[in-house]
């Protein structure tokens, strides 16, 4: 005989980014929920981007530290975000996520091989607790183009958590949707789907204190870097059987809180992290200073890792990406990736001269060199100026911006504004990010899997390149 009234908590979490810090005091908030549950079934759900490699837990450890910390926080399943799918490759993710103690759903992403997802990763799951049936299915957001150079087939995400809510709907009491799309998308979904109960977002990291409740679907989201959770309760209908959205808020987390086993595993993580991360990859001789706000031989220096990465014969690519001058001296894996966090890779465009000179002048300018920018794996904090190689640069500090143009010449010919010129640049800017003139290029081709960091080490174990990051590439003229 059924209980009065069968109740079913949910929590979730999203986008904790790697922040390990909050991973003990999320583990014991999430415990005391479980602890008012009292006698009712709490699933536990996280919705991508756990993991992020501008960690040193996350980097040391190629995302293992994050796989015990879900196993020892007891989730119940999970989706991946473009920060697992994008920044490590299939062979990293199929050996980390082997060890996950929970089921990985997501219906739209197949290998292109196999036109199949891989064998740690499922379309959805049905969980069971306590005589209820939970379907779980989940996606991510498609950035199609990246993903194809993974060997990952990107599909179009409705389409596949339709599908998959129609198979489940038959068989269980509740189905849920793990969705890494970002708030606009989830608000469609909730119009679009019959039959889902709730959509657990992420991706946007938005904080909804109460979800929104869209014909009869709860569309949640619990902020970012674990310092709320999400919380949803249903309760079963005594009348018609079925379950219902009874409350939801997001519950803020105390960052004084504890859990020991997970302290502690972290604690070690990132003493693992760091011992791996202190691979000597060169000596060098001098310092290299970095200024956001002007030129500088660091940033020069990322330049130049870009154009010769790309082989092309010229690069633009923006100080901020840097977060500190290089020193003398031994110079570690930990330190470029301390220096140089951001997953960001390098690309090749066709740019017009025009779009390469609008970008050149906004770099003369406060209002550019400062602009805060969020997103798109970013992991600084300001854009700063634009660093150049295969470039020249003349242009006269003393007149207010845009008053004049600036000489720029290409391999000492001036820059012709209607011809194309074929540039190694950050992927960053074709989502028309920081130097939006930058997202006007065209026939654009990735370069995953290797980061910005990983140019550097290639470009300090160039004999010369220290020299050369020296040289100016902008020189004032005065009248």
């Amino acid at each position: 005989m059924r209980p009065e009234t069968e109740r079913l908590t949910i929590l979730h979490t999203n986008d904790i980014h790697s922040h390990f810090e909050m991973m003990s005091p999320l583990a014991a908030a999430i415990a005391r929920q479980k602890k008012k549950a009292r006698s009712s079934p709490v699933l536990l759900f996280d919705i991508g981007d756990h993991m992020d490699r501008a960690a040193a837990e996350t980097e040391g450890t190629l995302g293992q530290a994050n796989i015990d910390m879900i196993n020892l926080t007891g989730y119940d399943a999970v989706t991946i975000g473009n920060n697992e799918g994008l920044t490590f490759s299939r062979e990293m993710l199929s050996s980390v996520f082997t060890g996950i103690q929970c089921p990985v759903v997501c219906c739209n992403m197949v290998e292109i091989a196999t036109g199949e997802p891989p064998h740690w990763m499922q379309r959805h799951a049905i969980l069971e607790k306590e005589g209820v049936r939970i379907g779980v299915t989940g996606a991510t957001v498609p950035f199609a183009s990246f993903y194809s150079l993974l060997g990952w087939d990107a599909l179009e995400p409705e389409e596949c958590l339709r599908e998959q809510c129609l198979l489940l709907a038959p068989q269980v009491d509740i189905v849920i949707i793990l969705s890494h799309l970002g708030l606009p998308a989830d608000r469609l979904l909730a119009e679009r789907l019959d039959g889902v109960h709730a959509i657990l977002g992420g991706h946007t990291h938005h904080v909804l204190e109460q979800p929104l409740i869209i014909d009869g679907t709860a569309v949640c989201g619990a902020g970012k870097f674990g310092r709320y959770l999400g919380h949803l309760v249903f309760e079963r209908d005594e009348a018609s059987g079925h379950f219902h959205y009874v409350t939801g808020e997001c519950v803020p987390v105390d960052p004084s809180l504890s859990e020991p086993s997970v302290s502690s595993a972290a604690t070690l993580h990132l003493e693992r992290g760091r011992e791996v991360l202190s691979e000597t990859v060169a000596i060098t001789d001098r310092r290299l200073a970095l200024d956001l706000g002007g030129e500088s031989p660091f940033a020069n220096l990322l330049a130049q890792s870009v154009r010769r990465f790309t082989g092309t014969p010229l690069s633009l690519v923006n100080a901020g990406q840097l977060l500190g001058p290089l020193p003398d001296g031994e110079i570690t894996t930990g330190m470029l990736h301390a220096l140089c966090p951001s997953p960001i890779n390098a690309c090749i465009m066709r740019l017009s001269g025009q779009d390469i000179r609008t970008a050149l002048q906004q770099s003369l300018t406060a209002e550019f060199r400062q602009k805060v920018i969020y997103g798109y794996g970013f992991r600084g904090e300001r854009l700063g100026g634009l660093a150049v190689d295969g470039l020249k640069i003349l242009y006269d500090p003393h007149v207010m911006p845009y008053d004049t143009n600036i000489a720029v010449f290409v391999d000492g010919q001036p820059l012709e504004d209607r011809r194309e010129y074929t540039v190694g640049t950050l992927d960053m800017f074709t989502f028309h990010m920081g130097y939006e003139s930058i997202g006007n290029g065209d026939d654009v081709r990735f370069l995953l899997p290797h980061f910005l960091r990983d140019l550097l080490r290639l470009e300090l174990q160039r004999p010369g390149s220290l020299d050369e990051c020296a040289k100016a590439r902008w020189e004032p003229r005065t009248h």
